[in-house]
């Protein structure tokens, strides 16, 4: 079959080749046709003993070798000047229909040169979770890599326990990271950090060719991008759990799905990372930690803004400044819709944080309460609190205010605020599940993520008690 895969554009001094780790008999779990056939690639050809051979890493097409690609990043504040590809093998890009170009990446495929003495392998679970919430953030429309494939690779990977192995096939608009910079400018390599400007120009910002300095234009559309992201994450109560700059994107998308979560009951300061203990990646701090990220790439790319250093270093001062408002416009953008509001008001900030610090303080559930609004159910229960019911009132006036009637407001809630979102303890039943060799529950959850704006009775409903998943792990 003429597969629509191609050979990375990169140099030796960026990735290298390496070939996956052989696994005894590899098994295809899961396939997204859509966006298998999206890409190019017939569902059928991959359900195949020689597809399931390429999404294993057993095979690959001549002259398109797999490659680790080589980055560094700051882990938890603390810059690591080597990281790379440790467990991940990119088979190629391959083109859409519609001209966009993705990288095809192998997770959990074997050890490469970057591995820092690590098996280079996935378990089951994360691959599952990455593959389940990472499809339901794309429902969601949150920009973020996407799952094509899962394998189980036949073989044990032993962590805190022996589980069954697996690789995830990600896709991605590229792996170009924060981190990816950072390796280079370490090495004082301007060579290859200007080939990355071009890769990453023409790959997620085209238009930059056309501008006096296309790199400062590729700058100012990342810092825009990461804000309206991040903001995206907010309103739906995402934590991503270990925002590293190697786990920073230059496209703007969600990538590394790791120890993240959705909020059940709000907690602005809410952690679910086992390894985060001081809370860097709490979900109030994600929007300080983006603009924290994107200052390490601005310092990679000071050369590139100005041949004067002050006045580079001004510009990206500038430049960076304006994260913060940027942010607080496209969270505003999406917070509104959440409560029906059309038009602006100096005053809708404060009612929606408002709403947010009663929210924490009465428990309440997160997605629910919101989707609650947006069917027009009362928030008020007879233990509510004097200040819910004072805040329903004023949001009754504002509505009162809005220019379009209620049966319009109550549509767009009913757009902004998902019912179904991939909750932790869903997440953890079907892995379970899946686990003991059982997939109905992973398949039936993954069917319902994708149509989130859905009612669902059962898989709207918050965890019981004895069903809250308090941490999330890496998986490595």
């Amino acid at each position: 079959m003429n597969l629509p895969l191609h050979r990375a554009p990169f140099p030796a001094s960026m990735a290298v080749e390496v070939d996956p780790a052989r696994f005894a008999s590899p098994h295809l779990v899961a396939l997204n046709e859509a966006l298998a056939t999206e890409l190019g690639f017939s569902p059928d050809w991959l359900r195949s003993p020689e597809g399931v051979a390429l999404l294993s890493g057993q095979t690959h097409i001549k002259g398109v070798p797999a490659m680790a690609q080589a980055y560094a990043g700051h882990q938890f504040g603390q810059f690591v000047p080597q990281l790379g590809d440790g467990r991940a093998h990119l088979l190629g890009i391959v083109t859409d229909h519609a001209g966009q170009v993705h990288d095809m990446q192998l997770k959990g495929s074997g050890p490469t040169p970057f591995s820092r003495r690590g098996d280079g392998l996935a378990a089951l679970g994360p691959v599952l979770r990455e593959y389940l919430v990472s499809e339901a953030m794309a429902a969601l429309g949150v920009p973020t890599t996407r799952a094509l494939a899962a394998v189980t690779t036949g073989e044990t990977v032993w962590r805190d326990r022996p589980q069954p192995g697996a690789v995830l096939t990600r896709i991605a608009s590229s792996h170009l990271r924060v981190g990816t910079f950072q390796y280079f400018a370490a090495r004082e390599d301007r060579e290859s950090l200007e080939f990355l400007c071009a890769l990453a120009i023409e790959r997620h910002v085209p238009s930059a060719h056309d501008c006096e300095n296309p790199i400062r234009a590729l700058y100012e559309s990342v810092v825009a991008r990461q804000a309206r992201l991040i903001a995206h994450w907010m309103s739906l109560g995402f934590v991503h759990g270990v925002m590293n700059t190697d786990n920073m994107t230059l496209s703007g998308e969600t990538i590394d799905y790791g120890p993240c979560a959705f909020l059940d009951i709000y907690r602005h300061d809410k952690v679910f990372s086992s390894i985060d203990h001081n809370g860097r990646y709490a979900y109030v701090n994600q929007p300080r930690l983006a603009g924290w990220n994107l200052a390490r790439l601005a310092e990679t790319l000071l050369p590139f803004f100005d041949p004067d250093e002050n006045r580079a270093l001004t510009w990206a001062q500038e430049a960076l400044g304006r994260f913060q408002d940027l942010y607080q416009e496209a969270w505003l953008a999406r917070m509104r819709p959440k409560l029906g509001l059309t038009a602006s008001e100096t005053q809708d900030k404060a009612l929606i944080e408002t709403l947010l610090q009663i929210m924490e303080k009465d428990r309440m559930d997160w997605t629910l309460s919101f989707r609650r609004l947006a069917r027009n159910d009362s928030l008020v229960e007879p233990t509510s609190s004097e200040a819910l019911l004072d805040w329903m009132m004023e949001w009754q006036a504002r509505r009162d205010r809005e220019p379009v009637p209620a049966e319009r407001q109550y549509a767009l809630m009913r757009q902004s605020n998902p019912a179904v979102i991939a909750r932790n303890h869903r997440v953890a039943e079907a892995i379970t599940s899946a686990e003991n060799g059982d997939f109905t529950v992973f398949e039936n959850l993954l069917q319902r993520l994708r149509h989130p704006f859905a009612d669902d009775s059962t898989y709207e409903m918050p965890p019981l008690p004895e069903q809250i998943v308090h941490a999330t792990f890496c998986g490595t």
